[in-house]
């Protein structure tokens, strides 16, 4: 008789949902890490991040991506970003790093000198030409650096 404990597969954790169902991926570099927390976004929250990673790289051909902070990241090098998003309980989140040279500039101030903010709601009739602009706007400026 075999005495060695048996070994069950187990399943891949799933990642855990912070407040307002933000996932917590960890911090990396590249589409992987940026992958993984838009297949953990709850609802209908995750084809929100589909369709913003899909309209980001097809704006911006060759996009750096990484995890900061708990949300993806855009940027033109590594370490130098033009603008990231997050979920929220109501919403998702995208910050334009420099965005008050967005024009026009997005609609939602920051605590932060130069970020603005765009709130995107379950049922938003998306103006994708305004996000096209903004993203092409904030990519063809200098990157923050995080």
């Amino acid at each position: 008789m075999d005495d060695t404990p048996s070994k069950k597969p187990t399943a891949a954790a799933e990642p855990k949902l912070l407040s307002g169902g933000n996932p917590q991926i960890p911090k990396g570099d590249g589409d992987g890490p940026v992958q993984a927390y838009i297949a953990a976004m709850p609802g209908w929250k995750r084809d929100t991040g589909e369709y913003l990673d899909r309209l980001i790289g097809t704006t911006v051909p060759g996009v750096h991506k990484a995890v900061k902070w708990k949300q993806p990241f855009y940027g033109n090098e590594r370490d130098s970003w033009f603008l990231a998003y997050r979920c929220f309980t109501e919403y998702v989140k995208i910050t334009f790093f420099r965005g008050t040279s967005l024009d026009p500039m997005p609609p939602e101030d920051s605590k932060h000198p130069e970020q603005r903010h765009f709130r995107i709601y379950e049922h938003d009739d998306l103006d994708e030409a305004q996000l096209v602009s903004w993203i092409r706007q904030a990519a063809d400026l200098p990157g923050e650096k995080h």
